[in-house]
């Protein structure tokens, strides 16, 4: 999985999740958000509901997908995943 897909993955999963702006937020919370819900949902389930709120309610679904791009963004790169897992020694 790549950088880009890695971390389209993980906004699609805040997307999918409950969490709200009014949520006392951390970057601990957050990634356990995102576990959670690709645990729960899995990579397409995620992409499956955010695409399913943007036909549904595409307007109020513009606006949190502007709030988690926003939230993903604050987290000093917390969300960047590397692009290959290191081998062990």
């Amino acid at each position: 999985m790549t950088r880009l897909n890695a971390n389209e993955a993980a906004r699609e999963a805040l997307f999918a999740s409950a969490l709200q702006p009014s949520d006392a937020l951390s970057a601990e919370t957050v990634a356990d958000v995102i576990g959670s819900t690709l645990r729960r949902l899995g990579p397409a389930g995620c992409a499956g509901h955010m695409a399913q709120e943007f036909g549904n309610h595409p307007v109020e679904a513009s606006h949190r997908m502007r709030w988690i791009r926003q939230l993903a963004s604050g987290l000093c790169g917390c969300l960047s995943f590397p692009t290959t897992v290191p081998r062990g020694r």
